[in-house]
């Protein structure tokens, strides 16, 4: 009887045990999220193949272990402000109003209240940290403080100053107006040369690299997983990289990207009238081209970009590399993007944006440990608006109703399935381009393009009046906004002196042109 009374108890023991090791046992663990978001980086990377100028050894090794190229990525819109906030909200442009740089997101009645990503993560039980330019910054009431995001993070740190150009010069590239002049203080945005210090370390980005690398090497989180957004800014202008960075580009060794003088002939309204030219509101002439072609100064330029995307890939080395020797380098999806791209003279063009291919298309690269392959270039038709929604998939977070984009989760896993859906990219209110991997619709409020890019990758002839692509046209015209918001008001510490007149343009809904 006693040898039966202690079995029981030891049996009772061992059920008792049996829901205490369950609750304890350890929770598998949440992938952590680095973000790392580049400024007016096209795809002159070597494993996207835009140049084979460039040299980005950095981001061809992070594709070699499992960064995965999405080739066919694209933004929600061709400026810096409207396209961050949009994929930061998951929110487009047409449904928030935020077409320009100078409206803050949260002067937006229709975004102000939307959660951002790192909000979302942060909901859900994430630490959220960030240096360097994730958001657009605009002014405040104050006028020593910006407003650059920092509300949305739980840990958000200033970025470090940057460096000076060498020469004392205004532009330092010594590039003239069109009447022969000193180029104006506007025009001098459009400025390149060597640093007054010839040591990457002294530069901002590169110590924004410095930082995250540090970050991610020395803590735990206390347990949480992180969100954790690196901003870089360059190659955003001006062009103003250490010397040894040009050196690495020869002049006379500058092969310049392909373009067409007669590009935009056939780019024509109902009456026959030219719709891309000096004194277009939507499609006025680019000064920059016509500066650097009237002073023959293309390769000098070209030179330029390639330098500074070498030192971002240096910058992105430090960061990577500070990831992989942590304790966190197995358990983190990483997505490097650009916020959208840049023409190099392609469309007689320098900048950003308008709708055209070199503009809205970005480099993507994807790392999901475990999942993506190494050395991959996926084809599937992505945008960046996707990646809140993605990310939200990946980490098992519940999706967000507020998003406009669709988790690409299962092209992720699967890269070389079917995955074309149209993608809309915005410019200004009122101006879309529908894409499908084949053919791009644009669509201005005074006109409208169509390119095959099968047949005609530089986007050279407009097929937007050939009867032969009249069903493509009208497939892609389906995807158009049927209205867009508003005009959102403009951020009045923006320097601007007149708020009231710059919002004068806010109107009622428009309808789009059918």
């Amino acid at each position: 009887m006693q040898k039966t009374r202690k079995g029981l108890f030891l049996l009772v023991l061992l059920l008792g045990a049996l829901p205490a090791q369950a609750d304890t046992a350890p929770s598998q663990k949440k992938m952590n999220i680095l973000f790392v978001a580049i400024d007016d980086l096209n795809d002159w990377i070597g494993c996207v193949g835009g140049n084979p100028q460039t040299k980005t050894p950095n981001f061809d090794k992070f594709n070699a272990q499992g960064g995965m190229v999405m080739y066919d990525a694209h933004c929600p819109s061709t400026v810096c402000g409207p396209s961050r906030s949009a994929f930061l909200t998951g929110a487009h442009c047409y449904r928030t109003g935020v077409y320009g740089n100078k409206t803050n997101l949260k002067d937006a009645p229709k975004a102000k209240d939307l959660l951002t990503i790192p909000e979302y993560f942060s909901k859900h039980g994430y630490h959220s940290l960030s240096m360097g330019k994730i958001f657009h910054k605009h002014g405040t009431k104050d006028p020593k403080k910006k407003d650059e995001g920092q509300w949305a993070f739980d840990e958000w740190h200033p970025s470090p100053k940057t460096v000076g150009p060498a020469s004392k010069e205004k532009p330092s590239n010594g590039l003239l107006d069109l009447e022969g002049n000193k180029a104006s203080a506007k025009g001098a945005v459009f400025d390149w040369g060597p640093t007054r210090v010839n040591d990457e370390k002294a530069m901002k980005d590169y110590n924004t690299a410095t930082w995250a690398a540090e970050q991610l090497k020395t803590r735990d989180f206390d347990g949480k997983p992180f969100f954790m957004a690196v901003g870089i800014s360059k190659p955003h202008l001006p062009f103003f990289v250490p010397q040894k960075y040009f050196d690495k580009f020869p002049l006379d060794s500058i092969v310049l990207p392909k373009s067409l003088r007669t590009d935009h002939d056939d780019i024509i309204d109902e009456s026959g009238k030219p719709l891309y030219g000096a004194g277009k509101p939507n499609r006025d002439k680019n000064e920059w081209w016509a500066r650097t072609d009237k002073y023959n100064k293309h390769k000098e330029a070209v030179q330029a970009y390639l330098a500074t995307v070498n030192f971002v890939d240096d910058c992105i080395g430090v960061l990577l590399d500070g990831l992989n020797e942590s304790q966190h380098a197995d358990n983190t999806i990483v997505v490097l993007f650009s916020d959208h791209g840049w023409h190099l003279g392609e469309k007689l063009r320098y900048g950003k944006t308008l709708l055209w291919q070199e503009s809205t298309r970005v480099p993507m690269l994807f790392k999901v440990p475990g999942v993506t392959p190494e050395n991959k270039k996926c084809h599937g038709v992505v945008n960046l608006i996707d990646l809140y929604p993605t990310l939200a998939d990946l980490c098992g977070l519940p999706a967000n109703p507020e998003n406009d984009g669709r988790s690409f989760t299962k092209l992720l896993h699967n890269p070389d399935m079917k995955w074309n859906d149209p993608t809309l990219t915005t410019y200004q209110m009122g101006n879309h381009r529908i894409y499908d991997g084949r053919y791009s619709y644009i669509n201005y409020r005074d006109g409208e393009e169509l390119y095959d890019h099968k047949n005609d990758p530089m986007e050279w002839t407009n097929q937007a009046r050939n009867p032969e692509f009249s069903e493509s046209k009208t497939r892609l015209k389906k995807h158009l906004p049927k209205t867009n918001e508003p005009d959102s008001p403009e951020n009045t510490f923006n320097g601007n002196k007149n708020p009231k007149k710059a919002n004068e343009r806010r109107k009622e809904k428009v309808e789009v042109k059918k």
